[in-house]
């Protein structure tokens, strides 16, 4: 039930009459409990919504100067960073952004795979947070191409050739999504549209019913443990403390640190050793000049290493996908009784560790040229990586059911 709150006159009471600012204060920060055992991998899911936030501010300066089209979209970023003023700061920290929202991203992945987030009841949360990656991935890509820099064009070549991979209607969905018979003025014009109006709308949307299914279900811990389960004589759970102004404090410190990283990034290694911003992107779009090696950004080579690592390009097309879809599935594909990696034997510990091993070797491996080797390799971490996915409901069966404290265990820090 919500808590009624009264003003308390002048232009506080007048303003709550008419937008109910202190109920929503009591009931979603002082009045909402939150587990008191959070550590620092709870710091990611305030992050990234800090990083949009970056992203949508950063991208309205951005695009107030942007011209999207094959002959200016490339010269319209090199005279907003040299001529207008700020933009030499603003440009380079909505493109690091992008990677720094990836980098809080596959954190927060990581969080809920360790501690079972995406577990009843949470299955919804879960899979609201997957369709948020989706269009990011979709929002991240429309905005490396849109530059028209040389290895924007030759990666937007190959990824959207893929969709012609897709029997009966992939040459007319390729034709269809470039808007011409090749990359062009259509292509950055429609692709400038959805990354800056669409996709952002969709996003924030996302973000709003992925915060609305947090407040219903409630947040999980490290230990898996429901909270509201143990309500004490006041009816509040034993094992919560309110979300303000314990963890609005503790979020701000994460923020603090988080900003004094991307500072120095954003300052001192603004390309980061060619990850965040690859040398062939200095140059403009050629469509007689490849590239020595294309690869996508980082954040999207474990998928290009899958794609890679078969020879038939609408197999690899199909596992590509496929790499991505198995997300949707882990709330049933984990078959444990236990939620936390914490609680469960080490089978199940060495699984999840070689998945996130896997994951990191397929990023690197994205970002080397497919011959020799690296195929050999690609092709074992690839089957590595589903090996994850098939084993999952056999090994979390298995050892997945061992003894869970009746209380959350908190160390005071």
């Amino acid at each position: 039930m919500a808590t009624v709150i009264e003003g308390k006159g002048g232009f506080r009471a007048w303003l709550n009459k008419r937008m109910p600012v202190d109920q929503f204060v009591a009931d979603q920060l002082t009045g909402y409990y939150a587990p008191k055992n959070f550590n620092v991998w709870y710091f990611f899911g305030s992050l990234a919504l800090l990083v949009f936030v970056m992203q949508i501010v950063t991208g309205i300066f951005v695009t107030m100067h942007f011209k999207p089209g094959e002959a200016t979209a490339w010269n319209s970023v090199q005279v907003m960073v040299r001529e207008v003023p700020y933009m030499w700061l603003i440009q380079p920290m909505h493109a690091v952004g992008a990677s720094f929202f990836f980098v809080v991203v596959y954190l927060h992945m990581a969080r809920a795979m360790l501690y079972g987030s995406y577990k009843a009841p949470r299955e919804l949360l879960w899979i609201i947070g997957m369709l948020i990656y989706l269009a990011l991935m979709a929002e991240a890509f429309m905005g490396y191409v849109l530059p028209n820099g040389n290895m924007s064009y030759w990666g937007a070549q190959v990824i959207i050739n893929l969709f012609g991979t897709i029997p009966g209607i992939g040459p007319d969905l390729v034709e269809w999504i470039r808007g011409d018979y090749g990359i062009g003025d259509a292509t950055l014009n429609r692709f400038f549209s959805l990354h800056v109006i669409a996709l952002p709308f969709i996003i924030a949307l996302l973000v709003m019913l992925h915060l609305v299914a947090l407040r219903q279900v409630g947040s999980n811990n490290p230990d898996g443990i429901e909270i509201k389960e143990k309500l004490g004589k006041d009816g509040l759970p034993i094992d919560g403390v309110p979300f303000h102004p314990y963890y609005t404090v503790k979020d701000i410190v994460g923020v603090g640190l988080f900003l004094t990283l991307f500072a120095v990034v954003v300052f001192f290694a603004p390309t980061f050793g060619g990850l965040f911003m690859e040398p062939p992107n200095f140059e403009p779009a050629n469509p007689v000049s490849t590239p020595d090696h294309i690869a996508p950004v980082w954040y999207f080579t474990p998928y290009y290493a899958i794609l890679r690592a078969v020879p038939d390009q609408k197999i690899g097309a199909l596992l590509m996908a496929a790499s991505v879809v198995a997300f949707l599935f882990l709330p049933w594909l984990d078959r444990a009784k236990n939620k936390s990696i914490r609680y469960r034997g080490a089978a199940s510990k060495i699984l999840l560790g070689t998945f996130f091993i896997t994951f990191v070797v397929l990023m690197w491996l994205g970002l080397k040229p497919a011959d020799g080797i690296y195929v050999l390799l690609a092709r074992i971490f690839t089957t590595l990586y589903f090996l994850f996915f098939i084993l999952l409901p056999f090994v979390s069966k298995a050892d997945g059911n061992g003894p869970v404290p009746d209380r959350v265990t908190y160390h005071a820090h």
